[in-house]
């Protein structure tokens, strides 16, 4: 790989520069389209020794090395030190209190932002050697707030695939849970889309975006809060048909219910910068303090979990009921 670039006491992490929805735009899934350089570069960079990136397999490995990130004038770093291996085809749940970097985290595979320190390689390659639409080509992003524009959801689909026919938009909206909601909407696939979604609701919204995340394909798929706004049924359904079609896409999914996470067959918490548990649901529980507070303050120590998970949360697409 490119070996480890900055260091720990650099001033901060920078933002790559893209520009369009999920998996291109850097203001859009970071929100710091401002930062200041730590190391790297904009556009394509030189391969080193391994070879050139582009010839490398495409397998959706995904690894960070003692990754180390701070934000501009922050007193201390976001991530410190953090090591996390993703296995090709693997589906992992990253969990943690608002704020311990599980966004920063991800954003670092596809170069949203640059880490300060350490290495972060996608199929063995560092990130800072690939070309950055290439690299991007591989990771696919979805994001919580999913960004639309105005005009249609035909012309909302086709940032993640221009070139896509109808019956692909179909089968992807169907995969998202969408195709339902936009069959109703006059025009279907012309009905119109108001300036950021918003003639739709939280839940469409986002099913919208992960539709269009997965016209954009890839070997690696990352889920930042991308099911947030739906409710459990809906979400469950998604990603059973997510497993069936993508199943040897690698799928990174930073989440907040413990509902969610337990459909990932791991789960990585986040505490004080680091990985401080990696494991599957019940080993967590058993072991972790960290985890087991988390899942008390969703479900409480005695309360039974499917009641808790339902509740509130009758199938109708979003978390507040709308399809």
């Amino acid at each position: 790989g490119g070996g480890a670039r900055g260091a720990p006491g650099a001033p901060g992490g920078r933002a790559v520069a893209g520009g369009a929805p999920d998996g291109r735009s850097v203001a859009g899934a970071s929100g710091a389209g401002a930062e200041v350089p730590c190391g790297g570069a904009d556009g394509p960079v030189s391969p080193d020794a391994t070879g050139s990136p582009d010839a490398a397999p495409a397998r959706g490995g995904v690894e960070l090395r003692d990754v180390t990130f701070a934000y501009p004038g922050a007193t201390e770093p976001v991530l410190r030190g953090l090591s996390l291996r993703v296995e090709p085809g693997e589906t992992v749940a990253v969990m943690g209190a608002t704020g311990c970097g599980k966004t920063t985290l991800v954003s670092l595979v596809p170069r949203f932002l640059d880490a300060c320190a350490g290495e972060v390689l996608v199929d063995g390659v560092d990130v800072r050697d690939w070309d950055v639409a290439c690299l991007r080509d591989r990771v696919t992003v979805a994001l919580q707030g999913a960004e639309l524009v105005s005009g249609t959801v035909r012309s909302n689909l086709a940032w993640g695939d221009p070139d896509a026919t109808d019956d692909e938009m179909w089968r992807a909206l169907a995969v998202a849970q969408a195709d339902g909601f936009v069959a109703e909407m006059p025009g279907g696939l012309d009905a119109p889309v108001a300036q950021a979604g918003a003639s739709l609701s939280g839940g469409q919204r986002q099913r919208l975006g992960m539709a269009r995340a997965l016209l954009r394909g890839g070997e690696v798929l990352i889920l930042d809060d991308a099911t947030s706004a739906l409710d459990l049924g809906t979400e469950a359904s998604l990603y059973a048909a997510l497993r069936e079609a993508l199943p040897r896409v690698t799928k990174i999914v930073v989440c907040q219910r413990v509902a969610t996470a337990r459909r990932a067959g791991r789960i990585v918490v986040l505490d004080g910068g680091r990985v401080v548990a990696d494991g599957a649901h019940e080993r967590l529980l058993a072991e972790s303090d960290a985890y087991r507070a988390i899942y008390e303050s969703q479900f409480g120590s005695g309360d039974d979990e499917r009641a808790a998970a339902g509740a509130g949360f009758a199938r109708g697409g979003d978390a507040d009921g709308r399809r």
